[in-house]
């Protein structure tokens, strides 16, 4: 069996959808997915043993550049692509018109959520098999939920298996124990202060564990080396691609996050973490997997979404570090 998922954006939203191929793959031997996804993010999708091929779409890129996009016959061949294989069924994961349109291109019954329970209603228009799946859950049950719907296998009751090779992508990562710092964040309301970094990775300096800090900006690689300076454990990592920086997540020892597409990458590679929540809840999108610990701020602007306004209160370094300390503990005992 041939299925096309169409899951374009976010990082973590890509993420969230590996444990729903899993579930698939399990229940019906011999099936395969191809998967259209934002270029930003088709290193994610190859990871997966179930996805065949990814093929990659730039809306974002050709929204901003339309004529160009149609004079270099970029738009031409994506749908070319879509024609090529035959399919026998399409999920569009995504739930949102600009994804639905997609499911145009390909001649195959099309699934996804219906108008009540999808981001955009509209979208459920395209769709020959609209699906009802419950709000108020976690984005990876949501999607595992609609994939095993849409293909008729029961849902698995266990936690969702991402399906990822921690050991192979960790291959290329350092070999010395270190604890990964994921501090780059979008909205400026998730940032953690940097003061808390820097007392946290002094704390971690003075038992001699060692800080690894990736970077993916300019401003990103300053903050990195602010909170690195003259700290004899902690080092600013060189300039890494995707595919590099999971390399790192996947070798930690522990990360501690903020609510970002790479603490969920953490999550999928199975590797211990806490993640901080400011402006956002985790109860819906929150790091998902084992031994993951949430923290979540205690001011009056926690979880209130606002992408601009601060909220840390009550989720200083002091409360993190005991917990990080807990759970390095926990991972020397096993």
């Amino acid at each position: 069996m041939r299925v096309l998922l169409i899951k374009t954006s976010s990082l973590g939203d890509v993420i969230h959808s590996l444990p729903a191929l899993t579930d698939a793959a399990r229940a019906i031997p011999g099936i395969q997915f191809d998967w259209v996804v934002e270029e930003g993010f088709a290193e994610i999708p190859a990871w997966h043993p179930a996805v065949a091929q990814v093929i990659p779409v730039a809306l974002r890129r050709w929204r901003k550049n339309l004529w160009q996009t149609l004079r270099s016959g970029e738009w031409r061949r994506f749908k070319q692509c879509l024609q090529t294989t035959e399919y026998d069924l399409v999920i569009d994961a995504q739930g949102l018109l600009k994804s639905a349109l997609l499911t145009r291109y390909v001649k195959a019954p099309v699934a996804g959520l219906d108008a009540a329970s999808a981001r955009e209603p509209l979208a459920s228009r395209f769709y020959d098999r609209p699906q009802s799946v419950a709000w108020g859950q976690h984005a990876v049950e949501r999607v595992r939920q609609l994939f095993a719907q849409a293909l008729g296998y029961p849902l698995p009751q266990a936690v969702g298996d991402y399906g990822l090779d921690r050991g192979a992508m960790a291959a290329d990562a350092p070999a010395e124990p270190y604890v990964l710092f994921l501090h780059g964040t979008t909205w400026a309301s998730k940032h953690w202060p940097e003061a808390d970094w820097r007392a946290l990775a002094e704390h971690l300096d003075s038992r001699g564990l060692a800080v690894r800090l990736p970077w993916g900006s300019e401003p990103e690689k300053a903050r990195a080396e602010r909170i690195a300076a003259g700290l004899q454990h902690a080092a600013v990592l060189p300039k890494l691609n995707l595919r590099g920086v999971a390399a790192v997540i996947a070798g930690a020892r522990a990360c501690v996050a903020v609510d970002t597409g790479l603490g969920h990458l953490a999550a999928a590679l199975d590797v211990p973490s806490i993640s901080l929540y400011g402006p956002t809840l985790p109860l819906k999108v929150g790091a998902y997997g084992r031994a993951q610990v949430h923290l979540c701020a205690t001011g009056p602007l926690a979880g209130g979404g606002d992408r601009h306004q601060p909220c840390f209160d009550g989720l200083d370094a002091a409360r993190v570090a005991p917990e990080l300390d807990r759970l390095l503990a926990s991972l020397e005992s096993h």
